[in-house]
C-alpha cells in the first residue's frame, strides 16, 4: 500500500503545517478548508515558513520550488479528495464535527484510501465506526508545530489493519518523522501524561503552594522542559483543555477533572497567547 497522494482537511496551524512536511517530502498535496481566506492565510504561512528554512539553509531552493509545486489549494473538498491514497484530518477538536466529515469522506474517497485523523485525544475506533470500513481509519497525531516537532504518535484503532498501520509508518518516516505507535485509549500517550501534570500545575497554584511564574520555572530549571505548564496552556489554547479534560474525567475519573482556576479562565474568555490573556497576560509585552 504505497501512498503518493495526500489530502489534508483543514488548513489551520495544524493543517498547513501537515501539507507543508508532507509537500516538502516529495508527496503530491491537496489542502482543503470551507473558506478562501483560511486557504490565503495558509499559503502565506506556508511560503513564509519555507522561505525561513531556506534562509536557514535547512532546504535549497529546489527543494523550496518543489514543495510550493506539490501543493495545491481548494475549498472543494470533493476534488482535494479525489484519487488520493490518503486522507488527514485536521479540524476542529470537536468529535462531532470529526464523525460528520468522516461520514462524508467515506462516501467521496476509493474503497482502498486510508483515513486517518489528527485527534490528540478522540478515540479512533469511535472515529472509525461511522464509516464503512473501519479497517483503513487510523490516527496520526502530529505536534504542533508539525514543521519543527519530530513526533508523529499512531494510534491503531480497534478494527485498523496491519497494511494500513505500515503505510502510515512508512509515510512519517519518509516525511522525517519519528514515530511511537499506542493502541486505542483515550488521550493516547501524550495527551494523558500531558494533562495530568498539566492538571497537578494547576492544583498547585490553586493551593497557593507557588506562583505560575515558579512552577514554569522549576519545569524548565529543573526537569528540561523548553517552556512551563502554564506558558504552554497559552500557546496552545486554554479553552482547548475543558473538553479534553471532561472527556477523559468520564474514562479515567476524577484525576482529570478541571480544576476552578483552569475553568474560571476559560469563563473570563482567557484563551490564551492568541487572545491577548491565558494565564499570563501578554498585552503588556
Amino acid at each position: 500500500m504505497e501512498i503518493k497522494k495526500v489530502a489534508v482537511v483543514g488548513a489551520g496551524i495544524m493543517g498547513h503545517g501537515i501539507a507543508q512536511v508532507l509537500a516538502t517530502s516529495g508527496y503530491k498535496v491537496s489542502l482543503t478548508d470551507i473558506k478562501d481566506e483560511f486557504l490565503t492565510k495558509a499559503k502565506a504561512q506556508i511560503d513564509d515558513s519555507l522561505e525561513k528554512m531556506q534562509s536557514k539553509g535547512k532546504i535549497n531552493c529546489e527543494t523550496k520550488t518543489q514543495a510550493l509545486n506539490n501543493l495545491t489549494f481548494t475549498t472543494k473538498i470533493e476534488d482535494a479528495v479525489s484519487g488520493v491514497d490518503l486522507v488527514v484530518e485536521a479540524i476542529l477538536e470537536i468529535i462531532d464535527f470529526k464523525k460528520e466529515l468522516f461520514r462524508k469522506l467515506d462516501k467521496l474517497v476509493g474503497s482502498q484510501t486510508i483515513l486517518a485523523s489528527n485527534t490528540s485525544q478522540y478515540s479512533i475506533t469511535d472515529i472509525a465506526a461511522v464509516v464503512s470500513n473501519p479497517s483503513r481509519v487510523i490516527g496520526m497525531h502530529w505536534f504542533n508545530p508539525p514543521v519543527l516537532m519530530k513526533l508523529i504518535e499512531i494510534v491503531r484503532g480497534l478494527e485498523t489493519s496491519d497494511e494500513v498501520l505500515a503505510a502510515i509508518k512508512d509515510l512519517s518516516i519518509k516525511a522525517g518523522k519519528e514515530i511511537v505507535v499506542c493502541k486505542d485509549s483515550q488521550g493516547f500517550i501524550s495527551t494523558r501524561v500531558l494533562m495530568a501534570q498539566r492538571l497537578e500545575c494547576y492544583r498547585i497554584l490553586e493551593e497557593g503552594i507557588a506562583t505560575k511564574e515558579d512552577i514554569d520555572k522549576t519545569l524548565k530549571l529543573a526537569l528540561g522542559h523548553p517552556m512551563g505548564q502554564f506558558e504552554l496552556s497559552d500557546f496552545s489554547g486554554v479553552n482547548l483543555e475543558v473538553p479534553i479534560c471532561e472527556a477523559m474525567t468520564k474514562i479515567f475519573g476524577d484525576r482529570f477533572r478541571a480544576p476552578q482556576n483552569l475553568l474560571n479562565m476559560v469563563r473570563a474568555g482567557r484563551y490564551g497567547k492568541k487572545y491577548g490573556k491565558g494565564w499570563y497576560d501578554y498585552t503588556k509585552k
